[in-house]
């Protein structure tokens, strides 16, 4: 008889890492994603990176942020909330990294 080798392959997909925050003001709660400026750049790749983030922040308006070679900061989303962020500076974000 001949020896049968049988061979799995597992697909081990490494945890994706990203940067971001939820925050709750003035009654109303958000995520924040930081973005590679790139991103913001094209309706697609909006979309794909809201498509990619909103499993993680069920229910929650999501804003992508970028920032440029100059460190400041960028902000797609809720028209509202990027008004309100556009007044604070980004320091005062509370920044998490999030895998998963």
């Amino acid at each position: 008889m001949t020896p049968v080798f049988i061979c799995f392959i597992i697909n081990q997909r490494e945890n994706m890492q990203f940067e971001g925050a939820v925050i709750k003001e003035q009654g109303v709660s958000f995520a924040i994603i930081i973005v590679k400026q790139h991103v913001l750049n094209t309706s697609d790749q909006i979309e794909q990176a809201r498509n990619s983030f909103a499993r993680y922040f069920p229910g929650l308006p999501l804003i992508l942020m970028a920032q440029d070679s100059r460190g400041v900061p960028s902000y797609q989303g809720r028209k509202d909330i990027v008004n309100f962020l556009s007044k604070i500076h980004i320091s005062r974000i509370p920044w998490k990294r999030y895998i998963v």
